[in-house]
């Protein structure tokens, strides 16, 4: 069996979290290559995951010099783009932590980048291969649902503001919980929609309790200095066959209920939702049923229960599409409308405008 050399540039907290971890465990990679800005963490990466030979670099254009198979960008949504696109010109193909960049412009970028040089690159939406995920976009697929015309992507945490990092610089992030967490939900959402085609979106945006001193955050108190960010936003996309989303997002909310990286679909036949667990809502018999599906394991693809996660199955499907040409779960051109969508919703909320889609 073949192993792909790869390079990891950016050795934070997404890589050692997921990536890494998932990649070593999966057998299909070399990890050869690791590079980021703070060189011990480079290094304390090669230690824990990386081949006893393998190079360490603060430089991304040092790393890409060598013979990779992949490159793996996990740096803060800033650089996305610059590396990716090196990457690829470079002769490797990636995968790009999310969101695609932090811009539309520069994922435009990629995405031309990726048809010009014929390089794979691939998004990190690694929500997609969940359980319940692929349960419910294969019922969409079959149009069991019907026709999908309301919908909500849900992001919503009570307090759990990430304090490490560059997570709070909208210099380096573009933004804060709406670019962090709701892509994620408005990326699954469009997935089970299967609806790319939108019209207009509306936002807002809010900084309501990033100077509070009384925060109850989950990961300890935050900097209301360093809080450059919003803390939450909400946007409303109608797409151009008329359907509707509302996007929610937050890392810090007076709500009780938090629902993070899940979608409420309704269509003509049913409807879905992801609250407790997988719900399927439908009428039989003339009375209304609510299926919940066990999804412990088995009969679904990308899963296969036990000791596999999401992020497992990730590094999977990626080695796949790579060696064996299998089609992507995640398409950049999907990914690019989702980042096109994010910036539409700050858009809108700096100018008080619906944002226009041409």
């Amino acid at each position: 069996m073949k192993k792909l050399k790869a390079g990891i540039v950016g050795c934070g907290g997404i890589a050692n979290g997921k990536h890494m971890p998932a990649m070593k465990k999966s057998g299909l990679y070399e990890l050869v290559a690791f590079c980021d800005i703070v060189i011990e963490r480079a290094e304390d990466a090669k230690e824990k995951f990386g081949e006893k030979d393998a190079a360490v670099f603060e430089d991304y254009k040092e790393l890409l010099r060598l013979d990779l198979d992949v490159v793996y960008v996990t740096t803060p949504n800033r650089s996305h783009a610059e590396i990716s696109i090196a990457a690829m010109e470079s002769g490797k193909d990636v995968m790009c932590e999310k969101p695609m960049a932090k811009t539309y412009a520069q994922a435009l970028e990629m995405l031309e980048t990726s048809k010009r040089t014929g390089r794979i690159l691939q998004i990190g939406y690694q929500n997609r291969y969940r359980a319940d995920s692929s349960y419910l976009h294969k019922l969409c697929e079959k149009e069991e649902l019907g026709d999908i015309y309301f919908a909500k992507a849900h992001a919503l945490r009570r307090r759990a503001v990430p304090t490490w990092g560059v997570f709070l610089n909208e210099e380096e992030q573009g933004g804060g919980p709406l670019i962090d967490i709701g892509t994620h939900a408005l990326d699954l959402t469009l997935w089970m929609m299967n609806n790319y085609e939108v019209e207009s979106v509306i936002g807002s945006v809010f900084h309501k309790l990033s100077d509070s001193d009384n925060q109850g955050n989950a990961f300890g108190n935050w900097d209301p200095e360093q809080f450059t960010v919003e803390d939450s936003a909400f946007g409303f996309i109608k797409m151009k066959n008329g359907a509707v989303i509302e996007l929610e997002s937050s890392w810090a909310l007076n709500i009780l209920d938090g629902e993070e990286a899940k979608t409420t679909l309704c269509g003509t036949k049913g409807g879905a939702d992801m609250k407790g667990g997988l719900r399927i809502n439908c009428i039989h018999e003339n009375l209304p049923v609510v299926e919940i599906p066990d999804l412990s394991g088995g009969g679904v693809d990308f899963f296969s229960g036990g000791s596999k996660s999401a992020g497992d199955i990730e590094q999977e499907h990626f080695y796949d599409v790579v060696v064996n040409g299998r089609e992507q779960i995640v398409k950049p051109e999907q990914a690019l409308v989702v980042t096109r969508v994010l910036e539409a919703i700050y858009e809108s909320a700096k100018s008080g405008k619906t944002v226009y889609f041409s």
